[in-house]
């Protein structure tokens, strides 16, 4: 088993966005094989935290998962909203 935690800094007037596009690649992640769970999870101290919390069957599976199309379409466009 793998687990992943990617911690995200995000901008706070574009915390929303974020949110919402990061939605997206949950919901497309948790139905890949070998997704054990995939979470997005935002501080309650401070909402400018984010983390994304992945669990994984093994290497293989992770490494489906960041070829996949979705990844590779919805990941880039995160990257925009970091401070």
């Amino acid at each position: 088993m793998i687990k992943v935690v990617a911690k995200h800094f995000i901008e706070e007037s574009r915390i929303n966005d974020f949110l919402e596009n990061a939605a997206e690649l949950v919901e497309s992640s948790l139905k890949e094989d070998g997704c054990i769970s995939y979470g997005l999870y935002q501080d309650v101290k401070d909402s400018e935290v984010v983390a994304m919390i992945e669990e994984w069957e093994d290497r293989d599976s992770l490494e489906d998962h960041m070829a996949s199309e979705h990844f590779k379409s919805i990941v880039p466009g995160l990257n925009e909203f970091y401070e």
